[in-house]
């Protein structure tokens, strides 16, 4: 497991600890992972929009994001994205779980929670802020833990996108029979991007789940590439963020 990997973990059961990821209550729109699933399998090209502040590798992003969530998620709708992944993470992502149910209310499309996810209570918290899906990555989960929170997700009526990276774990993920599986670009270790590097890596997946792919997407092109290697949805985030016309891009990405 990368430093990077093993710090944001390390915040994060420090906030559970604190009792920071209670559950709000029942959220002003209910959890559907039926509906996630079934926008990402539906005809065309199905791209999950991402929405976050910063990130390790990319630093700032977004300027004050607190105030343009509202005008990403009509960007998303206008621009017909399948769902919007919704980056939580606080300590190192500057993210606000807060943001989720604001963005789901004004697109009205599925919202996945990307968080680290490890605990059941973080399931919970999700349900409660209305996420349809969650990310549960195998890098930072034991088989047992991973097979855990997979049951545990479907028993909430949440999708689950399983993220891998490498042969091997997808192999782990399939085992867990989950939604999606997400094959990421990006190295933990490095948190270097190379879309080339996961071309091979559709064929690896078994026929089932949603085979996604994620990180470093910027052209129709890579699109284009990655479909015909066998993905069936794409998770598109800083191309869309650093556009000058977000909605534009993201129909140009669609094709």
């Amino acid at each position: 497991m990368s430093d990077v990997l093993t710090q944001i973990l390390a915040s994060k059961r420090t906030r559970l600890s604190r009792g920071e990821f209670a559950s709000r209550g029942v959220a002003a729109r209910a959890s559907d992972g039926a509906a996630f699933l079934a926008s990402l399998r539906a005809p065309g090209t199905r791209i999950i929009a991402e929405f976050k502040a910063s990130s390790p590798s990319a630093g700032q992003i977004l300027t004050s994001p607190e105030t343009k969530v509202e005008s990403f998620a009509l960007f998303y709708r206008r621009g017909h994205a399948a769902a919007i992944s919704v980056v939580t993470e606080e300590d190192h992502f500057a993210g606000d779980p807060g943001w989720l149910p604001r963005l789901k209310a004004m697109s009205g499309l599925p919202v996945l929670m990307k968080d680290f996810v490890f605990d059941e209570r973080q399931l919970d918290f999700a349900v409660s802020l209305g996420a349809d899906a969650v990310l549960l990555i195998v890098r930072a989960l034991g088989q047992r833990d991973l097979a855990l929170l997979r049951a545990a997700a479907r028993e909430r009526g949440l999708a689950a996108v399983v993220e891998a990276h490498g042969a091997l774990e997808i192999r782990q993920a399939a085992a867990v029979l989950p939604d999606v599986i997400g094959v990421n670009a990006r190295d933990l270790g490095t948190f270097r991007t190379d879309v080339g590097s996961i071309e091979a890596m559709a064929r690896e997946i078994p026929a089932g789940p949603v085979r996604l792919a994620e990180s470093g997407i910027r052209s129709r092109e890579d699109i284009t590439r990655l479909a015909a290697a066998g993905f069936d949805a794409f998770l598109v985030g800083e191309t869309l963020l650093r556009a000058d016309d977000p909605e534009e891009e993201l129909r140009s990405l669609r094709g």
